[in-house]
């Protein structure tokens, strides 16, 4: 009975001491208690070794060592505790030199035998006569207990209504009712002559550690609560607790006992203990085969997983993600937060490519700038010679109407492509521009019907799906119409054996889209995002200079649009400028002045 009574009580404690530590194991209050069951479980080994089993010992010096030794560790982890809670400080350490010091002596005379005259056990009672240093001993744990139980006392004091007054007016009831109690089974009662209660004497510390505990996990140590928190927060160390406890019970019930019984069921002779060690050597490796499995499945396995998808990420794949059944336990949270890191590096890597792209094409464009005054100038000279030679013969007379009509619109495209140049000359930097309510179907059909001056767009087949009475949107008309033209001609240089051109309009949310689709060759995706960069052209040389796109570009985005371009179902591209709405956009086109 004695054995079992024991034997629970060691269980309990180092199953309370395990439970407090890994709710939180950074906190110095949790370490200090965890610290505190250790050396109790200590002393209740040391216990059950003498009174269970006295008759295997011919001294008592180890026991009575061990236990002021023990003793004063306990002592020592209540002054640790009293500094440290509840405010999770650290240990004063100079404080704490001094007050300890004593133990440097104290504990070496212990060990030595110096601290009693006699030690024995007759007729199972416990003789024991103290030297002077054996008393003074006493006095110093005494006073180390002291020292702590004032700490918290004037520390309860001073939180005294609050959580924190709770807790540790309760840790003081527990103080109270241990000393109380081992005064009793130590002193009161020996001097009366009974010392029934020392072979007991961890048992009768367990009411007080059980309210510590309590104090501690802010007074909730038996909800279901706090169970159900500490298998969410650190499962995995309640995991391999449990799976290395519940090996070592079931194999010694399932193995030990019946190892034991046929072992030495005739005796405890040389072949018994033969039958014992072989056999038992042969049944540890099933329970320990197993606990490795356990450990692989819930630790090994998982971490590999994890540690190869690092490997992956270092070298490159990033937003590799680890595939793990969904766990609550720290390995689950380290892989969703592995994958959520993956994804996040491959999200940010995207974005910084697109930046990259961003300032690439902006340092282009700014090239751009400087390229194009010089074209300008080189352009413009000519241009104005051309245009006044034919000012001149439109004004020498003598013409018919058609080819008065025709120097019309060959002096209209002159002014187109000097307003080109001009555009170029801007095209890198912001500039004011000429808005007004703009009929995007009307700047549509004036650039097909120049476009329709080219010979080779004569071959194509226009197929044309203007949305009526489709909303104005506020915008410089001239160079919107150079944007179509430009695609115009781009669809045409696709298709040079001819084909055909679809042309769309329609309203898409809340802006305006045109659509240009070709049957030509089409476009690459990698030409896709490349295709508006200056200079960037897929005709052969001497065919394109690269700047057509790079200008739409730089028109459609002033006007706060968006251009992109996307193969065509069954061959081909598309083109797709989409303009925001003006101010009157609600209003019908024929209703405008």
């Amino acid at each position: 009975m004695l054995v079992t009574l024991d034997l629970l009580t060691l269980f309990l404690l180092v199953a309370l001491g395990f439970y407090v530590f890994v709710a939180d194991p950074r906190n110095r209050a949790h370490q200090t208690f965890a610290a505190f069951n250790a050396f109790l479980a200590l002393w209740t080994v040391k216990d059950l070794l003498l009174w269970d089993f006295p008759d295997e010992f011919r001294t008592l010096d180890w026991w009575v060592a061990s236990s002021f030794v023990t003793g004063l560790l306990m002592q020592y982890s209540l002054a640790v505790f009293a500094w440290v809670f509840p405010e999770n400080r650290r240990t004063p350490r100079r404080l704490a030199a001094i007050l300890f010091s004593p133990g440097a002596v104290l504990v070496p005379a212990a060990l030595a035998g110096a601290l009693w005259n006699q030690a024995e056990l007759v007729d199972g009672e416990l003789r024991i006569g103290l030297s002077a240093s054996g008393y003074l001993f006493v006095g110093y744990i005494l006073f180390i207990f002291c020292f702590g139980t004032a700490v918290l006392i004037g520390k309860f004091a001073r939180y005294r209504g609050t959580e924190k007054g709770a807790q540790l007016g309760a840790i003081l009831w527990g103080l109270a009712v241990t000393a109380l109690l081992q005064s009793t089974a130590f002193i009161v009662l020996p001097l009366l002559g009974d010392q029934s209660l020392i072979p007991h004497s961890s048992l009768l510390v367990v009411p007080g550690v059980l309210v510590y505990a309590y104090a501690i996990l802010n007074l909730r140590l038996f909800s279901l609560q706090s169970v159900l928190d500490g298998f969410r927060i650190f499962p995995l160390s309640y995991k391999v607790a449990l799976s290395v406890a519940s090996v070592a019970i079931v194999s010694f019930i399932a193995f030990q006992i019946p190892i034991v019984w046929f072992s030495f069921k005739d005796g405890f002779g040389f072949d018994a203990w033969r039958k014992y060690l072989v056999f038992s050597m042969i049944s540890a490796l099933v329970p320990n085969l197993l606990l490795v499995l356990l450990v692989v499945r819930s630790v090994s396995r998982p971490l590999r997983k994890i540690t190869v998808a690092a490997v992956e990420v270092a070298e490159g794949s990033y937003g590799t993600e680890v595939d793990l059944r969904r766990t609550n336990d720290e390995i689950g949270l380290l892989a969703d937060s592995f994958n959520a890191m993956s994804r996040k590096m491959s999200d940010d890597i995207e974005r910084l490519r697109d930046l990259n792209e961003k300032l690439t094409r902006t340092e282009k464009l700014v090239a751009i700038g400087t390229l194009a005054a010089g074209v300008a100038h080189e352009v413009n000279n000519p241009l104005a010679s051309v245009s006044s030679i034919i000012q001149r013969i439109r004004d020498a007379g003598a013409l018919d109407e058609g080819a008065r009509g025709e120097l019309e619109l060959v002096s209209a495209q002159l002014e187109r492509v000097a307003q080109v140049t001009r555009d170029m000359m801007d095209f890198a930097r912001a500039r004011a521009e000429l808005r007004q309510p703009v009929d995007i179907n009307a700047a549509m059909r004036t650039a097909l019907r120049l476009a329709s001056f080219d010979r080779s767009f004569r071959d194509i087949s226009v197929a044309t799906e203007l949305a009526p009475r489709l909303p104005r949107i506020m915008a410089d008309g001239d160079r919107l119409q150079q944007v179509f033209l430009n695609l115009l001609l781009n669809a045409k240089d696709a298709m040079p054996e001819g084909g055909s051109l679809d042309i769309r309009s329609f309203v898409d949310g809340s802006g305006v889209t045109v659509e240009v689709s070709d049957t030509g060759r089409g476009i690459d995706d990698g030409d896709a995002v490349r295709i508006f960069d200056p200079f960037f052209t897929t005709k052969p040389a001497g065919k394109g200079s690269g700047l057509g796109l790079s200008v739409c570009y730089g028109i459609v985005t002033s006007h706060g649009g968006r251009i992109h371009a996307s193969r065509r179902t069954g061959g081909g591209t598309t083109f797709a400028v989409t303009l925001p709405l003006g101010r009157d956009a609600d209003q019908d086109p024929g209703t405008r002045s």
